[in-house]
């Protein structure tokens, strides 16, 4: 059974850094790219940040770039993301997920989220 679980989320005061956790278990972890997604209340889910299998390669929304790093420890099974000069913007449910594809065939575990809020 796939699990992803995530940790670290909490409050934090605007400008400050926070970085969360994405522990996975029952899946070949190393075949998996993973993605952090947000949702903020009454908004889409956005994707935040991505990293590839191997961790050679990152990607960012624009809402993170410069402020956000995403990085994975495949010895550990987890991902992590590391959140600097935090907003409020930013106040939302950070989920992890675990994408893999080839060709047509695609598999997506969720996280059950972690609450990160930004208030002074």
């Amino acid at each position: 059974q796939v699990q992803l679980v995530e940790s670290g989320g909490g409050l934090v005061q605007p400008g400050g850094s926070l970085r969360i956790s994405c522990a996975a278990s029952g899946l070949i972890f190393n075949q998996y790219d993973m993605k952090w997604y947000r949702q903020a209340p009454g908004k889409e889910r956005e994707l935040v940040a991505t990293i590839t299998n191997t961790g050679g390669s990152t990607d960012y929304a624009d809402s993170g770039k410069g402020r956000f790093t995403i990085s994975r420890d495949n010895a550990k099974n987890t991902v992590y993301l590391q959140m600097n000069s935090l907003k409020p913007e930013d106040t939302a449910v950070y989920y992890c997920n675990a994408h893999w594809s080839r060709g047509w065939i695609e598999q997506n575990y969720w996280g059950q989220g972690t609450q990160v809020t930004v208030s002074s």
